[in-house]
């Protein structure tokens, strides 16, 4: 038998090869070329010159009040140098002109002169009961001031508290189309009502009338410096309680109507709480307008420094008395310094409440009602 040899057969698995110079590159398919608007905003030099000048105000303003407060600040620090006399040196009284002598007038007896004390100002002394600025021995306590400022607030706030509140309530949830459009603008202007004119409204009507319905002891008090006051709150708390109102979802008001609630539950169980914390702003901000009013508290609080815990007594406030003794100070003094310190303590508490406003209210109450 004769053995006839196979012929190798081509791998089937391996593709042929094929020599790139005989066979040209496929190029790869072409992508659509997308075109990129760019729009390139027009240069108008009147409005980058409304622009820029907007700016400006607003970088002098902050600049202008930068300013005041770093000069309140100066002109108190020295209080606490050591480099203020407890009360100012007399002045040298210089003998007055004659014109002869009369053989029968009595003699004049010169009264030994009376000095005051010399001694450095003690920062403690602040902390005194007693505001006698003005005597042989001056005190410069701010506890009477304090206490009489935190009187007239508090009176304010739990009378303009609850009226701005239920007025935002009734506006926002309650009242017809036509009456919002009136109630809202007329609250309103009462915020631009100069306190001039509040404080003299308490003091010749306001003031007499409250003093023959409760029988106060004094005229002009505590009571009724914090009703006038709260004329000048009641604005500022009910605009921002009822922008919070107003911010409230209407899906809540709408869920807890389809559950059987009438309005008013609605409104003081529902909305009212979900709206705490803007409440609790214009509250804040309320205390602030009132505790640094000046002219209603010096023409309807009485203007006396007393510490007492009574509400019909007359006060003074911490504003009444900057804008009561500056004009009357010798500059440089001490009386002069520590009215600027005053000033320093009013802005220090002011910005205080602004801070607690803002950041308490909107990073802490916000996030707790929004779930966050």
């Amino acid at each position: 038998m004769r053995i006839l040899p196979v012929p190798a057969q081509p791998d089937q698995g391996t593709p042929p090869t094929v020599n790139p110079q005989s066979t040209p590159p496929v190029p790869p398919p072409s992508l659509p070329v997308r075109k990129v608007l760019t729009m390139k905003k027009p240069f108008r030099a009147g409005e980058y010159a409304i622009e820029k000048f907007i700016q400006s105000v607003a970088i002098i303003s902050l600049v202008l009040i930068g300013l005041i407060f770093v000069f309140v600040f100066r002109e108190a620090y020295p209080l606490f140098t050591g480099k203020v006399l407890a009360a100012a040196p007399q002045a040298q009284v210089e003998e007055a002109e004659t014109y002869g002598v009369d053989p029968g007038a009595p003699d004049i007896v010169e009264a030994p002169e009376l000095e005051q004390n010399q001694e450095n100002f003690k920062p403690s002394s602040l902390v005194g009961p007693s505001w006698q600025p003005v005597s042989l021995d001056p005190k410069f306590g701010l506890w009477s001031l304090l206490a009489g400022s935190l009187k007239v607030t508090l009176i304010a706030l739990l009378i303009a508290g609850p009226v701005g509140i239920f007025a935002a309530l009734y506006t926002s949830n309650f009242a017809p189309k036509w009456a919002r459009e009136g109630m809202k603008p007329a609250i309103e202007i009462l915020a631009g009502f100069p306190s001039v004119v509040v404080g003299f409204f308490a003091l010749v009507i306001m003031a007499s009338l409250l003093q023959n319905i409760f029988g106060f002891q004094y005229r002009l008090n505590a009571f009724v410096g914090g009703v006038a006051m709260a004329l000048a709150v009641v604005p500022i708390v009910y605009t921002v309680s009822e922008d919070a109102l107003n911010a409230v979802p209407k899906v809540m008001m709408e869920a807890s109507l389809a559950l059987g609630a009438t309005r008013w539950e609605t409104a003081l169980f529902v909305i009212l709480p979900s709206a705490t914390p803007g409440i609790f702003a214009a509250m804040i901000l309320g205390f602030g307008r009132a505790f640094g009013e000046t002219m209603i508290v010096l023409m309807a609080t009485g203007n006396a420094a007393l510490l007492t815990a009574s509400l019909t007594d007359p006060v003074r406030t911490l504003s009444a008395t900057i804008g009561a003794e500056m004009a009357e100070v010798v500059f440089g003094d001490t009386h002069y310094r520590v009215l600027f310190f005053v000033g320093a303590l009013l802005f220090m508490i002011s910005f205080s409440l602004n801070a607690v406003a803002e950041f308490f209210v909107r990073n802490r109450l916000m996030k707790k009602f929004k779930g966050a």
